[in-house]
């Protein structure tokens, strides 16, 4: 299976970060998570489907997601746990598990070594990628979405109670706890959406836009 690029890194661009988004800019960015969390009180409607019909209603089951695509007995969680460890992963007798290694998680700026603790993310989950055209996908693409390891950003292995916080939610529903990973978080979920050819609707585009804006001002 095609290799993808292996993070770490980035704790130290992360820390300056977020030191800045709570200093210079802080009261902006105070304002915009105010604005955020009552637009995410609506979030439920807001993505619902009296306002965004869908072709088919969402079933996971309908995603096929953690294939052995390649037939090597690693599925494609434990291929990204394999790819991402930051140390030669220790693997089951059979090669088919990972027992052990070492992962950073950038969502909650903390290292794992017990693959238990992690869960393997779907940037955009399959609920709002269902929502935001991909009702429309065959099976075929559909899978191959959830399964994609041709970019490193398609999937991530994270803290799993972070990820279990984050559901189905976009952005405007949910962003890291960890602050100085924000800003590449939006960054990559658009390009994410973008990738596969899938919509933003308005409040989270807008949403999206704002925090961008926020993020170029921290960085310059």
């Amino acid at each position: 299976m095609a290799r993808r690029v292996r993070r770490g890194g980035r704790q130290a661009a992360n820390w300056a970060r977020a030191a800045l988004l709570r200093g210079r800019l802080g009261w902006t960015v105070r304002i915009l998570a105010l604005v955020g969390i009552a637009l995410a009180g609506i979030g439920e409607l807001r993505q619902s489907e009296m306002f965004y019909p869908l072709a088919r209603p969402f079933e996971r089951a309908a995603w096929p997601h953690w294939i052995d695509a390649d037939g090597d007995c690693q599925d494609t969680r434990t291929e990204v746990l394999v790819q991402e460890s930051l140390e030669p992963p220790r693997l089951s007798a059979d090669g088919c598990e990972v027992l052990a290694g070492r992962w950073y998680d950038p969502y909650t700026d903390t290292s794992f070594t017990d693959p238990r603790d992690l869960d393997v993310d779907h940037r955009v989950p399959l609920g709002e990628a269902h929502r935001s055209g991909g009702d429309r996908w065959d099976r075929a693409r559909r899978q191959a979405y959830a399964n994609d390891l041709s970019h490193p950003d398609s999937l991530i292995a994270v803290d799993r109670s972070a990820n279990r916080s984050k559901a189905d939610g976009d952005p405007l529903s949910w962003l890291p706890p960890a602050w100085g990973y924000r800003c590449a978080y939006v960054e990559r979920w658009r390009d994410t959406k973008r990738r596969w050819n899938l919509a933003e609707d308005r409040l989270e585009g807008w949403w999206n836009d704002a925090v961008l804006w926020v993020c170029a001002r921290v960085d310059g």
